[in-house]
Protein backbone atom coordinates (compact mmCIF):
# COMPACT_ATOMS: atom_id res chain seq x y z
CA UNK A 1 0.00 0.00 0.00
CA UNK A 2 2.71 2.32 1.15
CA UNK A 3 4.51 1.26 -2.55
CA UNK A 4 1.66 2.33 -4.44
CA UNK A 5 0.69 5.70 -2.93
CA UNK A 6 4.64 6.86 -3.45
CA UNK A 7 4.27 5.77 -7.14
CA UNK A 8 0.83 7.72 -7.20
CA UNK A 9 2.35 10.70 -5.47
CA UNK A 10 5.56 10.38 -7.81
CA UNK A 11 3.48 10.39 -11.00
CA UNK A 12 1.34 13.41 -9.88
CA UNK A 13 4.59 15.02 -9.23
CA UNK A 14 5.95 14.37 -12.52
CA UNK A 15 2.44 15.72 -14.25
CA UNK A 16 2.52 18.71 -12.02
CA UNK A 17 6.01 19.15 -12.83
CA UNK A 18 5.56 18.93 -16.91
CA UNK A 19 2.57 21.33 -16.20
CA UNK A 20 4.26 24.39 -14.62
CA UNK A 21 7.69 24.11 -16.99
CA UNK A 22 4.63 24.34 -19.98
CA UNK A 23 2.95 27.39 -18.07
CA UNK A 24 6.85 29.25 -17.29
CA UNK A 25 8.80 28.24 -19.97
CA UNK A 26 12.12 28.20 -19.50
CA UNK A 27 13.86 31.41 -17.62
CA UNK A 28 16.58 33.39 -18.02
CA UNK A 29 19.25 35.56 -15.88
CA UNK A 30 18.75 38.02 -14.44
CA UNK A 31 15.11 36.89 -13.19
CA UNK A 32 12.89 39.19 -11.27
CA UNK A 33 9.97 36.58 -9.66
CA UNK A 34 5.94 38.16 -10.64
CA UNK A 35 3.35 37.49 -8.52
CA UNK A 36 1.45 35.04 -11.07
CA UNK A 37 4.90 32.41 -10.89
CA UNK A 38 4.92 32.70 -6.69
CA UNK A 39 2.18 29.69 -5.49
CA UNK A 40 0.91 29.89 -2.00
CA UNK A 41 -1.07 27.12 0.62
CA UNK A 42 -1.74 26.79 4.03
CA UNK A 43 0.41 25.08 6.02
CA UNK A 44 -1.00 22.45 9.04
CA UNK A 45 -0.74 25.08 11.71
CA UNK A 46 -2.42 27.49 9.11
CA UNK A 47 -5.06 24.89 8.73
CA UNK A 48 -5.71 24.54 12.23
CA UNK A 49 -6.33 28.05 13.31
CA UNK A 50 -8.31 28.26 10.27
CA UNK A 51 -10.32 25.28 11.88
CA UNK A 52 -10.45 27.15 14.93
CA UNK A 53 -11.33 30.25 13.69
CA UNK A 54 -14.20 28.71 12.51
CA UNK A 55 -15.44 26.95 15.63
CA UNK A 56 -15.33 30.21 17.25
CA UNK A 57 -17.61 31.74 14.36
CA UNK A 58 -20.10 28.75 14.97
CA UNK A 59 -19.93 29.21 18.60
CA UNK A 60 -20.20 32.70 18.50
CA UNK A 61 -23.47 32.86 16.05
CA UNK A 62 -24.58 30.22 18.42
CA UNK A 63 -24.21 32.15 21.46
CA UNK A 64 -24.79 35.57 20.41
CA UNK A 65 -21.35 36.09 21.95
CA UNK A 66 -20.73 39.79 20.73
CA UNK A 67 -16.45 39.75 21.99
CA UNK A 68 -16.10 36.11 20.87
CA UNK A 69 -16.82 37.15 17.19
CA UNK A 70 -15.08 40.74 17.62
CA UNK A 71 -11.79 38.27 18.51
CA UNK A 72 -12.90 35.89 15.64
CA UNK A 73 -13.17 38.46 13.21
CA UNK A 74 -10.07 40.36 14.30
CA UNK A 75 -7.49 37.05 13.93
CA UNK A 76 -9.28 36.34 10.52
CA UNK A 77 -8.11 39.80 8.97
CA UNK A 78 -4.21 39.25 10.71
CA UNK A 79 -4.60 35.07 9.07
CA UNK A 80 -5.42 37.41 5.80
CA UNK A 81 -2.68 39.86 6.44
CA UNK A 82 -0.08 37.08 6.88
CA UNK A 83 -0.69 35.44 3.82
CA UNK A 84 -0.66 38.65 1.91
CA UNK A 85 3.00 39.19 3.58
CA UNK A 86 3.97 35.78 3.33
CA UNK A 87 3.50 36.10 -0.51
CA UNK A 88 5.38 39.28 -0.99
CA UNK A 89 8.31 37.33 0.61
CA UNK A 90 9.13 35.91 -2.86
CA UNK A 91 7.80 39.10 -4.89
CA UNK A 92 10.35 41.01 -6.60
CA UNK A 93 13.11 38.82 -5.47
CA UNK A 94 15.71 39.01 -8.00
CA UNK A 95 17.94 36.19 -9.08
CA UNK A 96 20.97 37.99 -10.96
CA UNK A 97 23.30 34.75 -12.04
CA UNK A 98 23.64 31.11 -11.02
CA UNK A 99 27.14 29.15 -12.22
CA UNK A 100 27.87 25.83 -12.49
CA UNK A 101 30.89 24.36 -12.08
CA UNK A 102 32.27 20.84 -13.35
CA UNK A 103 33.00 17.63 -11.04
CA UNK A 104 33.97 14.17 -10.61
CA UNK A 105 31.27 11.20 -10.71
CA UNK A 106 30.47 10.02 -7.05
CA UNK A 107 31.23 13.72 -5.89
CA UNK A 108 28.73 16.47 -5.61
CA UNK A 109 28.43 19.65 -7.92
CA UNK A 110 27.64 23.19 -5.97
CA UNK A 111 25.40 25.26 -8.20
CA UNK A 112 25.97 29.10 -6.89
CA UNK A 113 23.41 31.74 -7.58
CA UNK A 114 23.26 35.26 -6.41
CA UNK A 115 19.97 36.78 -4.95
CA UNK A 116 18.87 40.58 -5.02
CA UNK A 117 16.72 41.13 -2.30
CA UNK A 118 13.58 43.48 -2.56
CA UNK A 119 13.89 46.09 0.18
CA UNK A 120 13.59 45.20 4.32
CA UNK A 121 13.61 41.83 3.38
CA UNK A 122 15.67 39.16 5.04
CA UNK A 123 17.08 35.88 3.22
CA UNK A 124 17.21 33.75 6.42
CA UNK A 125 14.38 32.66 6.38
CA UNK A 126 14.17 31.28 2.43
CA UNK A 127 14.46 27.80 1.92
CA UNK A 128 15.86 26.19 -1.42
CA UNK A 129 16.23 23.00 -3.04
CA UNK A 130 16.72 20.99 -6.47
CA UNK A 131 13.36 19.22 -7.82
CA UNK A 132 13.74 15.78 -6.21
CA UNK A 133 15.86 16.42 -3.08
CA UNK A 134 14.11 18.04 0.55
CA UNK A 135 14.35 21.47 1.18
CA UNK A 136 17.75 22.71 3.03
CA UNK A 137 17.75 25.83 5.39
CA UNK A 138 19.31 29.13 3.29
CA UNK A 139 22.11 29.29 5.04
CA UNK A 140 23.09 32.54 2.99
CA UNK A 141 26.32 34.41 2.53
CA UNK A 142 25.51 38.29 2.23
CA UNK A 143 27.70 40.00 -0.20
CA UNK A 144 25.69 43.15 0.59
CA UNK A 145 22.64 45.00 2.30
CA UNK A 146 20.65 43.70 -0.69
CA UNK A 147 22.11 40.90 -2.16
CA UNK A 148 22.40 37.53 -0.97
CA UNK A 149 24.43 34.38 -2.09
CA UNK A 150 23.08 31.03 -2.22
CA UNK A 151 24.74 27.23 -2.38
CA UNK A 152 22.96 24.26 -3.21
CA UNK A 153 24.73 20.52 -3.74
CA UNK A 154 23.45 17.75 -5.80
CA UNK A 155 25.27 14.57 -5.88
CA UNK A 156 26.33 13.10 -9.23
CA UNK A 157 27.35 9.50 -9.49
CA UNK A 158 27.48 9.08 -13.12
CA UNK A 159 29.52 10.94 -15.63
CA UNK A 160 28.27 13.14 -18.66
CA UNK A 161 26.74 16.40 -18.84
CA UNK A 162 24.74 17.43 -15.56
CA UNK A 163 21.18 19.34 -16.45
CA UNK A 164 20.55 21.71 -13.60
CA UNK A 165 16.80 20.54 -12.30
CA UNK A 166 14.32 23.30 -11.66
CA UNK A 167 15.06 25.19 -8.60
CA UNK A 168 12.60 25.54 -5.75
CA UNK A 169 12.49 28.76 -3.81
CA UNK A 170 9.84 28.79 -0.24
CA UNK A 171 9.19 30.46 2.62
CA UNK A 172 6.92 30.03 5.33
CA UNK A 173 7.59 33.48 6.99
CA UNK A 174 6.54 35.27 8.78
CA UNK A 175 4.30 32.89 11.04
CA UNK A 176 4.62 29.34 9.43
CA UNK A 177 0.97 29.64 8.89
CA UNK A 178 1.54 29.70 5.16
CA UNK A 179 4.25 27.80 2.48
CA UNK A 180 4.66 30.20 -0.25
CA UNK A 181 7.26 28.64 -3.22
CA UNK A 182 8.31 28.95 -6.74
CA UNK A 183 9.89 27.11 -9.79
CA UNK A 184 12.91 28.24 -11.12
CA UNK A 185 13.96 26.82 -15.02
CA UNK A 186 17.26 27.47 -16.24
CA UNK A 187 19.06 26.09 -19.17
CA UNK A 188 21.90 25.70 -17.71
CA UNK A 189 24.44 22.32 -17.57
CA UNK A 190 27.93 21.47 -16.80
CA UNK A 191 30.18 18.07 -17.19
CA UNK A 192 30.89 14.92 -15.16
CA UNK A 193 33.92 13.61 -15.15
CA UNK A 194 34.89 10.26 -14.55
CA UNK A 195 35.78 9.59 -10.91
CA UNK A 196 39.50 9.54 -10.53
CA UNK A 197 40.50 6.21 -9.32
CA UNK A 198 43.07 3.49 -10.27
CA UNK A 199 45.83 2.26 -9.01
CA UNK A 200 47.98 1.45 -12.46
CA UNK A 201 51.25 3.30 -12.58
CA UNK A 202 51.16 6.32 -14.75
CA UNK A 203 53.19 5.31 -18.19
CA UNK A 204 56.03 6.10 -19.25
CA UNK A 205 57.06 8.96 -21.54
CA UNK A 206 57.67 9.16 -25.46
CA UNK A 207 61.13 10.27 -24.98
CA UNK A 208 61.94 7.11 -22.87
CA UNK A 209 61.42 8.21 -18.93
CA UNK A 210 60.42 5.83 -16.53
CA UNK A 211 56.95 7.40 -15.94
CA UNK A 212 56.20 5.06 -12.35
CA UNK A 213 55.39 7.51 -10.62
CA UNK A 214 56.08 10.95 -9.15
CA UNK A 215 58.62 10.11 -7.04
CA UNK A 216 60.55 8.60 -10.07
CA UNK A 217 60.80 11.79 -12.03
CA UNK A 218 61.32 14.09 -8.79
CA UNK A 219 65.43 13.23 -8.52
CA UNK A 220 66.08 14.66 -12.15
CA UNK A 221 62.89 17.22 -12.61
CA UNK A 222 62.85 21.06 -11.83
CA UNK A 223 60.97 21.59 -8.10
CA UNK A 224 58.39 23.36 -8.65
CA UNK A 225 56.88 23.81 -5.43
CA UNK A 226 53.86 22.52 -3.23
CA UNK A 227 49.97 22.44 -4.10
CA UNK A 228 47.21 21.47 -2.18
CA UNK A 229 46.40 17.41 -2.14
CA UNK A 230 44.39 15.51 -4.59
CA UNK A 231 42.79 12.26 -4.51
CA UNK A 232 44.46 10.84 -7.29
CA UNK A 233 47.66 11.74 -6.09
CA UNK A 234 50.37 9.07 -4.72
CA UNK A 235 51.38 9.30 -0.95
CA UNK A 236 54.89 9.48 -1.73
CA UNK A 237 54.16 12.91 -3.02
CA UNK A 238 52.93 14.20 0.07
CA UNK A 239 55.39 16.41 2.11
CA UNK A 240 54.50 14.44 5.54
CA UNK A 241 56.76 16.83 7.72
CA UNK A 242 54.70 19.89 7.04
CA UNK A 243 51.91 17.47 7.67
CA UNK A 244 53.00 16.37 10.64
CA UNK A 245 53.88 20.32 11.75
CA UNK A 246 50.37 20.79 11.44
CA UNK A 247 50.06 22.41 7.79
CA UNK A 248 47.63 21.24 5.22
CA UNK A 249 47.79 17.95 3.19
CA UNK A 250 50.33 19.13 0.22
CA UNK A 251 52.19 17.43 -2.62
CA UNK A 252 55.54 18.14 -4.15
CA UNK A 253 55.44 19.48 -7.48
CA UNK A 254 58.14 18.76 -10.39
CA UNK A 255 58.84 19.78 -13.77
CA UNK A 256 58.33 16.52 -16.01
CA UNK A 257 61.08 17.85 -18.22
CA UNK A 258 62.54 14.51 -17.79
CA UNK A 259 59.74 12.15 -18.11
CA UNK A 260 59.07 13.20 -22.47
CA UNK A 261 55.54 13.12 -23.69
CA UNK A 262 53.30 10.76 -21.79
CA UNK A 263 50.69 9.03 -24.11
CA UNK A 264 47.69 8.43 -22.69
CA UNK A 265 45.77 5.57 -24.33
CA UNK A 266 42.08 4.33 -23.78
CA UNK A 267 43.28 0.91 -26.13
CA UNK A 268 46.03 0.41 -23.83
CA UNK A 269 44.46 0.77 -20.42
CA UNK A 270 44.62 -3.30 -19.32
CA UNK A 271 40.87 -3.06 -17.23
CA UNK A 272 37.80 -4.96 -18.56
CA UNK A 273 35.45 -2.34 -18.11
CA UNK A 274 35.21 1.19 -20.05
CA UNK A 275 34.32 2.88 -17.22
CA UNK A 276 37.25 1.35 -15.04
CA UNK A 277 39.43 2.36 -17.91
CA UNK A 278 37.78 5.92 -18.14
CA UNK A 279 38.50 6.10 -14.17
CA UNK A 280 42.34 5.23 -15.00
CA UNK A 281 42.58 7.30 -17.27
CA UNK A 282 41.17 10.54 -15.32
CA UNK A 283 43.74 9.44 -12.42
CA UNK A 284 46.62 9.51 -15.11
CA UNK A 285 45.92 13.22 -16.72
CA UNK A 286 45.84 14.47 -12.85
CA UNK A 287 48.99 12.49 -12.18
CA UNK A 288 50.55 14.17 -15.51
CA UNK A 289 49.00 17.31 -14.77
CA UNK A 290 50.32 17.92 -11.48
CA UNK A 291 54.21 17.01 -12.56
CA UNK A 292 53.66 19.75 -15.60
CA UNK A 293 54.17 17.03 -17.63
CA UNK A 294 53.24 17.22 -21.41
CA UNK A 295 50.78 14.28 -22.56
CA UNK A 296 48.44 13.36 -24.97
CA UNK A 297 45.05 11.71 -24.66
CA UNK A 298 44.03 9.37 -27.46
CA UNK A 299 40.26 7.89 -27.60
CA UNK A 300 38.70 5.82 -30.33
CA UNK A 301 37.93 8.65 -32.92
CA UNK A 302 39.47 11.20 -31.12
CA UNK A 303 43.33 12.56 -30.88
CA UNK A 304 43.62 15.46 -28.36
CA UNK A 305 47.88 16.46 -29.01
CA UNK A 306 50.24 16.73 -26.53
CA UNK A 307 50.27 19.87 -24.35
CA UNK A 308 50.15 20.66 -20.52
CA UNK A 309 48.51 23.47 -18.49
CA UNK A 310 44.57 23.98 -17.21
CA UNK A 311 43.18 24.27 -20.37
CA UNK A 312 44.55 21.21 -21.18
CA UNK A 313 43.28 19.38 -18.58
CA UNK A 314 39.82 20.41 -19.00
CA UNK A 315 39.65 19.49 -22.99
CA UNK A 316 40.78 15.79 -21.92
CA UNK A 317 38.79 15.56 -18.80
CA UNK A 318 35.57 16.95 -21.28
CA UNK A 319 35.97 14.06 -24.00
CA UNK A 320 36.89 11.66 -21.56
CA UNK A 321 33.18 12.89 -20.05
CA UNK A 322 31.30 12.24 -22.83
CA UNK A 323 33.34 9.67 -24.96
CA UNK A 324 30.71 6.16 -25.80
CA UNK A 325 27.82 8.36 -24.66
CA UNK A 326 24.45 8.77 -26.88
CA UNK A 327 24.25 12.16 -28.09
CA UNK A 328 21.49 13.70 -26.35
CA UNK A 329 23.30 12.51 -23.06
CA UNK A 330 26.47 13.98 -24.58
CA UNK A 331 25.73 17.15 -25.20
Amino acid sequence: MRGLHAAVQRRVSLRLAAWLRQRQGLDALPLTLAARRIYIVPTRAGLGLAALLLAMLLAGLNYQNGLALLLCFTLSGLLLVTMLHCHQRLQGLRLDSLTLQPAFAGQSVYPSAVLHLPADDDAADLQASLRGADPTVFAAHTVDARRAQLTLSAAVMQRGVWHLPALRLQTQAPFGLFRTWTWIHLPLHTLVYPAAVGTLALPAGRSGGTGDSASATAGADEWLGLRDHREADGLRQVDWKRWARGGSMQVRQFSGASGGVRELDLAQVPLPSLEARLSQLTAWLLQADALGESYLLRLPGLQLDAAQGPAHLQRCLAALAVHGLPADLGT
